[in-house]
């Protein structure tokens, strides 16, 4: 069983599409989730993880002395749930170099449109609808792809579209490429596990 750790700053609902699809769907049997870590106190996924009897640890920047220190508490965690694949899911943090060495190929990220469009720094959330509406897109989406030391810019694993019609609000679309990211991101994870950690 591959364990899967996920790295989470908000409400957490790829989070639960991922521990829905190893309960009931396509990562039944093949993986499962070990460790929830969220940057802010305040993150609903704490709750979810609460409630999935899920191990969750909240490591917060302001209590580090430096950067250095923050995210070797990261690893520490992550290590010691022994890890297999990183999952982010609305973290609002870069990935350490430390962190991405030691899960080299392991780290996979979600984005809500159709990379390399709509991607980069700053590019995060309602930004990037606006931004797809603004440009007058027809299409928008989710995009798995996996981390590396520059925003978005990691090997894309799968993507997913959707229509933007001319009436949609940056929120019309939010709502159609949230459905997508549930879907596509424990697709992208039964990918990995068998083409990368299975072979």
């Amino acid at each position: 069983m591959i364990r899967l750790a996920i790295l989470a700053s908000g409400v957490g609902s790829n989070m639960q599409a991922i521990v829905d699809a190893y309960k009931f769907g396509i990562l039944k049997g093949l993986a499962e989730v070990v460790l929830v870590i969220s940057n802010n106190t305040n993150a609903f996924v704490l709750e979810r993880a609460k409630k999935e009897n899920i191990k969750s640890v909240c490591i917060e920047r302001k209590n580090f002395k430096d950067e250095e220190s923050f995210n070797k508490e990261i690893l520490v965690e992550l290590q010691a749930a022994n890890t297999d694949l990183v999952c982010l899911a609305g973290y609002m943090r870069m990935i350490d170099k430390e962190i991405l060495k030691v899960y080299n190929g392991r780290i996979l990220n979600i984005h809500p449109a159709l990379l390399p469009k709509f991607g980069g720094k700053g590019m995060y959330g309602h930004f990037v609808h606006e931004a797809v509406v603004k440009a007058g897109g027809k299409k928008s989406g989710a995009t798995v792809h996996f981390a590396n030391e520059e925003y978005d810019s990691g090997k894309i694993i799968l993507r997913q579209e959707v229509e933007v019609s001319k009436s949609d609000t940056p929120e019309d679309v939010a709502r159609k490429v949230l459905e997508a990211e549930h879907k596509i991101y424990p697709q992208a994870i039964k990918k990995v596990i068998e083409e990368n950690l299975r072979g």
